[in-house]
């Protein structure tokens, strides 16, 4: 691949669930880009994601023999991106915690099945976070909206290996968020501009549902937005390489894809667009998450213009670029023969 492809490849831009735009696909197309993340609410069904899903890869094309991976958030009760005739109506994850982990296995595995039938290789699922019994509903962006698994980190544990493994045998791959956790938190990243933890530590026990997802195999990690005052008090985790290259990389020893949680979020609105994803990638993320074809085009040019003036962050580029094919050839997205 050139530069710019390999640019293209740790970039995921946001498309509609329900019609991906003409500008999204030329962007796409123009720019390489190698990921997209399908947002906002659809009720249109598993069929007719499957012919948006079809025709979006069709037109964006494939990049020598590489094609677009395409991920959605379908963690289940206020956070289930497609619905409708073909998708089985998901319940939150503080009501999964209360089944066997036979049985969250179970269901996970009809969950990802439907996602794989309707063209979805990556769920950003399962939350890892845990939010402690103190924090509660107080918690904005998982407690409030009972998007996790409950208090105790052991119970939390379970459950993500049981969903990872579910979504595994569906053929769909999974994404644990948002490390090192937003269970302490108060306010939303999305919203809020300062989002502090002064609580978790490099080594705490809520971290214990990444470890365990990790050791089972998970495709990729999200990171938080927030920071982490106990941790690196200077950067927020998305910028943090003592969060992503020292913890999740060096003690919990993953090698696959590390996901930044939305680049537009507002907890990150005092850094330039077009350097947000420079700073991300320079920590050791790897695929740069983007709610906008916009700002994914800027996104898309600071990386590049960092990797053509910088060896250092041009081989960072590239370790990168290979993390994301590794995952889309564990997808079925890499063939031998070029587009």
């Amino acid at each position: 691949m050139s530069l710019a492809e390999q640019v293209g490849q740790v970039v995921m831009v946001a498309q509609s669930s329900t019609q991906a735009s003409r500008s999204g696909r030329a962007t796409i197309r123009r720019l390489h880009l190698g990921s997209v993340v399908l947002l906002g609410n659809s009720t249109a069904g598993r069929s007719r994601t499957a012919r948006l899903t079809s025709s979006l890869r069709r037109d964006v094309g494939r990049v020598d023999g590489v094609g677009l991976l395409v991920a959605v958030d379908q963690e289940g009760g206020l956070v289930q991106r497609l619905q409708g005739p073909g998708f089985t109506r998901v319940p939150s994850a503080e009501v999964q915690s209360g089944w066997s982990d036979k049985t969250l296995r179970t269901r996970a595995a009809t969950w990802s099945k439907e996602l794989h039938e309707a063209g979805v290789d990556l769920d950003l699922a399962p939350v890892a976070d845990v939010v402690p019994r103190s924090v509660g509903t107080r918690n904005a962006p998982v407690g409030a909206l009972h998007r996790g698994y409950g208090a105790d980190p052991v119970v939390v544990a379970r459950k993500d290996v049981a969903f990872v493994e579910g979504m595994h045998a569906g053929g769909t791959a999974t994404t644990l968020k948002h490390f090192p956790g937003l269970g302490r938190v108060r306010g939303n990243t999305d919203f809020a501009a300062e989002v502090v933890d002064g609580t978790t530590t490099r080594r705490d026990a809520l971290l214990a549902g990444f470890r365990s997802g990790v050791q089972h195999g998970t495709e990729a990690v999200m990171l938080s937005s927030a920071t982490y005052r106990r941790i690196d008090p200077d950067h927020p985790a998305t910028y943090s390489r003592t969060v992503v290259t020292t913890m999740l990389r060096g003690d919990l020893g993953f090698s696959g894809v590390v996901v930044s949680d939305d680049l537009l979020g507002e907890a990150l609105a005092s850094t330039p667009v077009g350097t947000r994803g420079v700073r991300f990638v320079q920590a050791g993320g790897d695929l740069a998450l983007v709610g906008s074809v916009g700002a994914a085009a800027q996104v898309h040019r600071g990386l590049l213009d960092r990797a053509r003036s910088d060896r250092a962050f041009r081989t960072r580029v590239q370790q990168s670029a290979t993390r994301v094919l590794e995952l889309k050839s564990g997808q079925g997205l890499v063939s031998c023969s070029g587009s």
